[in-house]
């Protein structure tokens, strides 16, 4: 294959991130999509405040990326799949994942709190990168089935794109041409290190045309855009056109996790700036230049948000019941005549 050939197989994406809410476009979608942006926003709070209490051992919040989350779950269709990161326990709850279940792996229950197959939901992935194999390795084996109408989107940061495991997930989807949408939301940060220092290409959209994909860059900070690409790309991907890159410029408004300090590699007038593209405020604006943000609009998507709220603490308030045997299980789906020996061990000791 000549370069002109990739090119043309593989355009470059524009600079310019695509968005819809500056525009006049079709807006039937943008009520349900600010609900559950405020609906996620709430999440966010109550979740970082359970931490402050201690009753979450860790979280990444993605405060100011729920427009990635949202738009992301709800353009799933119902046999898709999802392979979250560790920021992406919003995705999941969208997707149908209830909140104490989501957040297991942050309080330190379950590495997976529900059932993926009950929601089509991989479980969150703390190690970077190391989920975008499997998910490229589930849509291979969908398409092997003639599962035509399973499509997976897997999603990750802009630090991931530096790990060898981006690398080979993106190079094995196009070379096997499997139904698979990488959604990269690149919030400026890997921790603490900034884009710039990560890649020399303009755009992390750009590493598309090296792997022969379509590659779309889109404002992650405007819920209806994210959408529509995505929509777009699974679409193509359940009717055969093979995977796509999609970059999502976005911004995390809190710290990496609750235990990092932001302020040793951002200032405080970075954040205040992104501050003023919040999603959230922004999808609340167009609504309301548009005449759709309604009394009626705004209690139900609050009174959404607080029965969120309400749950989490709810069912995070208490500490779990806790069974140390559960450590010999789920461990091999046949466990090992040694891993029986020490099970019985312990039933010794505390018969």
């Amino acid at each position: 294959m000549t370069v002109d050939q990739a090119a043309a197989l593989s355009p470059l994406p524009d600079a310019e991130p695509f968005g819809l809410l500056d525009g006049a476009p079709d807006t039937s979608l943008w009520p349900l999509l600010y609900r559950h942006l405020v609906r996620g926003r709430r999440f966010n709070e109550q979740a970082t405040a359970l931490t402050r209490q201690g009753r979450l051992a860790v979280y990444p919040s993605s405060a100011g990326q729920e427009a990635c989350q949202v738009a992301a779950a709800l353009a799933l269709g119902p046999r898709d799949w999802l392979f979250p990161s560790y920021r992406d326990t919003l995705a999941a709850v969208t997707r149908g994942v209830e909140p104490v279940a989501a957040l297991g792996l942050l309080r330190g229950d379950w590495h997976s709190g529900y059932d993926p197959r009950a929601h089509r939901v991989a479980p969150l992935c703390t190690p970077l990168a190391t989920h975008l194999p499997h998910a490229v390795g589930l849509a291979h084996a969908a398409r092997l089935r003639g599962d035509d109408d399973v499509a997976v989107l897997a999603l990750t940061g802009d630090g991931s794109t530096s790990e060898g495991d981006f690398h080979e997930a993106l190079n094995f989807a196009a070379v096997w041409h499997v139904p698979a949408v990488f959604l990269v939301q690149n919030n400026g940060f890997a921790v603490s290190v900034p884009v710039a220092r990560q890649t020399a290409a303009p755009t992390l959209a750009h590493k598309a045309v090296g792997y022969g994909m379509p590659g779309r860059r889109v404002d992650g900070n405007d819920a209806p855009a994210v959408h529509r690409v995505l929509t777009e790309a699974l679409d193509r991907a359940r009717a055969g056109g093979g995977p796509t890159l999609v970059e999502a410029v976005t911004y995390r408004l809190e710290p990496h996790t609750n235990t990092d300090d932001a302020t040793r590699y951002r200032s405080a007038q970075e954040v205040d700036a992104w501050r003023q593209r919040d999603p959230v405020t922004r999808l609340a604006s167009a609504l309301a230049r548009h005449g759709l943000l309604t009394d009626g609009l705004r209690r139900q998507a609050e009174e959404e948000a607080e029965r969120l709220a309400a749950g989490m603490r709810a069912a995070l308030g208490t500490d779990p019941p806790l069974d140390p045997g559960e450590l010999f299980a789920h461990v091999y789906a046949e466990p090992t005549p040694h891993l029986r020996q020490q099970a019985r061990a312990y039933r010794g000791r505390t018969a």
